[in-house]
This record gives structure tokens, C-alpha cells and sequence, in this order.
């Protein structure tokens, strides 16, 4: 019987495998860039009130096949500002503002409850398109809560139970076994309580920013600002990109 190459049959010892990756040649950061060819955006065309314009913008993101284009990236900060960030789903928007569910107990949720501002971010990569939320957040009401809670899916519905968000675990093991215990208490059709410590929060917007990738790196960058002396409540105005 021919015995196999060593060389190819043997995994290279961690330490060498790093110096390997090393070795390997990576793309060049200084010239990776998309010029973006997309149509402008102009003050004329813009609707009245932020909220109007997100709806025409997400509607072209959801109908140009976006990956799902309610994914946001959410910012807070702590009591000493230092931010932390991540990736979560909008659950709703309408003339009050920007919704999305979480643990109470959260990074995230911690955060809020002592420094109630966040900032949203909808990287809309494929249109050339991103926007951005400032505001002050408040939490939703239990009802509104538990009217999306029903909504989720058996198994979502599960792990907000199951998962003490934020805190260390053990192992995958003990999340998984929390799992299966809540599993056998509430089996599919069994109505599952909304956990107390969960709910939504409400990003009130005090700024939006849409912005369109332009030729040259000339990008248009349209905010709006609350302005109770403003038509509709709102002004507008240019940045430089």
C-alpha cells in the first residue's frame, strides 16, 4: 500500500499555520473601491417629513431585492460614552419613529436606560444608499409589545425566554438545554407568555440623513432637522460629502 505524502496528510502545527496566513499576499485596501454611477438626489425631490422619504427609499430597497433591508445597525454608549454597536431588525416606523424589540437587560438595553439617545444605520450597499437616524428612544408600550410578541415565531418566542441576552454562558450546551426545557413547558400551539424583562424601544428621530453615492466621491448628503418654525416640522439641509 503507498503511503501518503506527510507533508500533504499532516495539518501544519497553529503557530505555522499563522505564519502562513501571514505569508499569504491580501488584497490591496488603498485601491479597493466601487465608483458609484447611481442618480443623484436633490432637494426638489424629497418629500416633506423624513418618515415620507424613508418609506419611498425602503420600498426601493425591499422591491430592488436588498438582503434584508430592515436590518439596521444600531450605536448607543454607556453613562461614560463609550459607544457599542450592532446589527438588529426594524419591526416597525411610522410618524413616531423607528422600532425595534430587545432584552431589557441587553447591552444595549442597559445603555439606553441611562443614556437614552442611539443613532441608526441602513447600509443599503447595493443602491449606493445609506441612512442615518439620531434620536432620543423611549421604550414602547406593553401592549404594542405583546401585540409583535405574538406575532414571532414559536421557536423566537422560545429564546427570548431562553437567552439572558448579553450575560456569559457557560457552553452552548446549558443555552441549548434552556432551550429544551422551555420547549417541553410550552410545546407548539401553547400560548407563550411575553417575558417581562423583553419589549420594544422607539428611536424618536431628531436628525435623518439620506445619502446616495455620486461619481468622484461627490456624494449627496441631504439631513433633515427638526425645526418646529420649519414647514411640516422639518428643515433640510446639505452636507459635504
Amino acid at each position: 500500500m503507498q503511503t501518503p505524502d506527510r507533508a500533504q496528510s499532516t495539518p501544519l502545527p497553529p503557530a505555522t499555520r499563522i505564519l502562513a496566513d501571514e505569508a499569504r499576499p491580501g488584497p490591496d485596501l488603498a485601491v479597493m473601491r466601487k465608483h458609484y454611477t447611481h442618480e443623484g438626489l436633490v432637494e426638489g425631490d424629497l418629500a416633506a417629513e423624513p418618515m415620507g422619504q424613508f418609506t419611498q427609499w425602503f420600498h426601493d430597497a425591499d422591491e430592488a431585492g436588498v438582503v434584508e433591508p430592515n436590518a439596521m445597525v444600531l450605536s448607543t454608549a454607556d453613562a461614560e460614552g463609550r459607544p457599542s454597536s450592532r446589527t438588529v431588525l426594524l419591526k416597525g416606523f411610522d410618524a413616531r419613529g423607528f422600532v425595534f424589540f430587545t432584552n431589557y437587560g441587553s447591552r444595549k438595553g442597559t445603555e439606553l436606560a441611562v443614556n437614552p439617545y442611539a443613532a441608526l444605520l441602513f447600509p443599503w450597499v447595493a443602491l449606493a444608499r445609506q441612512v442615518i437616524v439620531q434620536g432620543r428612544v423611549e421604550k414602547v408600550g406593553r401592549d404594542e409589545t405583546a401585540a409583535y410578541f405574538r406575532t414571532r415565531p414559536h421557536g423566537s418566542q422560545l429564546g427570548a425566554w431562553a437567552s439572558e441576552q448579553s450575560s456569559p454562558v457557560a457552553s452552548r450546551e446549558v443555552l441549548e438545554q434552556r432551550y429544551a426545557d422551555l420547549e417541553r413547558r410550552y410545546p407548539e400551539g401553547e400560548g407563550v407568555p411575553v417575558p417581562p424583562f423583553w419589549g420594544g424601544y422607539r428611536v424618536v428621530p431628531e436628525s435623518v440623513e439620506f445619502w446616495q453615492g455620486r461619481e468622484n466621491r461627490l456624494h449627496d448628503r441631504l439631513r433633515y432637522l427638526v425645526d418646529p418654525a420649519a414647514p411640516a416640522g422639518w428643515r433640510v439641509e446639505r452636507l459635504c460629502p
